[in-house]
């Protein structure tokens, strides 16, 4: 059956209610019917120039915050690509006809962004419901004093919230940077490995939540070895972070004096039992033995690493899988299992961010991970880890913080 020929530039015209696009610079790229008619603008007017050009504030209402609301709600939706609802507002017009008369709106506006093929935003959907009429009060004989105070108590309530918004909003963004900037601090970039290759990456989640508890870490052992582990903490922002920071110091610690792996992932277990936050933390640890071409691994209800072998099939190491820190009532002893490699296989380490889609199974995700690496075998750790980013995460970000390590074997 072959698709009806839709003008999708009518249709859009057409819509009732008041709807623009705007360039993600907040520039008027087209306007509906109605948006003109009710603004009393012309499309000729309005296309191609700044909005805020073309709507300033009422510079009469010392109060007034409609401008900086509106353009900080189109502001967000560009930078998450995520709609954006915005509480009723007051934003008056200019006469068209009568310039310096100024005429009472309230507005109740939604900006929804439009993702182009490479998943960034190439248009913001401002659509807007003019609410004056319910909010202004109706005076006279006939006016109806209780819907009049229901209909101020409303606006007033709406106001009250979209300050309340703003102030967490703001609070959130602050703790944001502080945990990020801890986060920085406690994974830096990996020293010297001799002649062995390896590339780590950290990259936060898009929203304030879910970031900062990921965490990796390499450590050198005696003779040709070397210890590689990632960890994820339950929980997000500056506490995580803190968290983050104990159990990885800890787990390196305990890695230089532990007889592999697992002995390093029971003593963290133990150690996790005094840290507020740290229950259920997963992690994964891995010893590299060059000498032997030996890998002897062991989790704490952490993803599988994986094995990309240089012929491009890959191998989860998942033999050695036990529930996470602090989540068995006793104490007992983890598993440990080993695997071989062959000069030239990588070793890739990671956390549930670079996989996980809360409406995908868990397999899938990991499919995924194994067709990209296949896909990128040749590439040394750092084109491999970039690859793998740039593969798996989705295009408008990630939902949550994820930690990679790629090794050279």
């Amino acid at each position: 059956m072959r698709e009806p020929q839709i003008d999708h530039a009518a249709v859009f015209r057409a819509l009732p209610g008041m709807v623009a696009l705007l360039t993600p610079e907040l520039v008027y790229a087209d306007v509906n019917d109605d948006f003109a008619r009710i603004t009393g603008r012309s499309r000729e007017e309005l296309i191609g120039r700044y909005i805020f050009d073309v709507f300033p504030e009422n510079p009469h209402d010392d109060a007034a915050a409609g401008m900086r609301e509106t353009r900080e709600s189109m502001l967000r939706a560009v930078a998450t690509g995520e709609r954006d609802t915005m509480a009723v507002l007051r934003y008056d017009i200019e006469d068209p006809q009568h310039p310096g008369l100024w005429q009472e709106h309230f507005w109740s506006p939604v900006n929804a962004p439009v993702l182009g093929a490479d998943g960034k935003v190439t248009l913001i959907v401002h659509r807007v419901e003019e609410v004056t009429e319910l909010i202004r009060a109706r005076g006279g004989p006939g006016g109806d004093s209780r819907a009049r105070a229901l209909e101020a108590d409303l606006y007033a309530r709406a106001r009250e919230l979209q300050e309340v918004n703003e102030r967490l909003r703001k609070a959130h963004a602050r703790e944001r940077e502080v945990a990020l900037a801890l986060q920085e601090a406690l994974l830096p970039a990996p020293g010297p490995l001799g002649h062995h290759q390896a590339a780590v990456r950290y990259r936060p989640a898009v929203g304030a939540l879910n970031v900062c508890g990921d965490w990796y870490d390499l450590v050198d052992l005696p003779g040709d070895c070397l210890a590689v582990a990632v960890g994820d903490v339950v929980g997000h922002g500056l506490a995580a972070a803190c968290v983050m920071g104990q159990l990885r110091s800890a787990l390196s610690a305990a890695t230089r004096v532990a007889d592999g792996p697992a002995r390093a992932l029971e003593a963290l277990g133990l150690y996790a039992r005094s840290v507020e936050g740290a229950e259920s933390t997963t992690a994964a640890t891995a010893f590299v033995d060059w000498g032997t071409h030996t890998l002897t691994y062991s989790s704490a209800g952490h993803l599988p690493p994986a094995l990309l072998h240089p012929d491009g099939t890959v191998t989860f190491l998942d033999q050695a899988t036990d529930p996470p820190l602090g989540a068995s009532v006793e104490h007992s002893e983890r598993p440990e299992a080993s695997a071989p490699f062959t000069e030239g296989a990588t070793l890739v380490l990671y956390t549930d961010g670079l996989v996980e889609r809360r409406t995908e199974d868990i397999d899938i995700g990991l499919t995924r991970l194994a067709r990209s690496l296949g896909a990128h075998r040749e590439a040394g750790p750092e084109d491999l880890a970039d690859a793998l980013l740039t593969d798996l995460l989705p295009p408008t970000g990630n939902a949550d913080d994820t930690a990679l390590v790629v090794i050279r074997l």
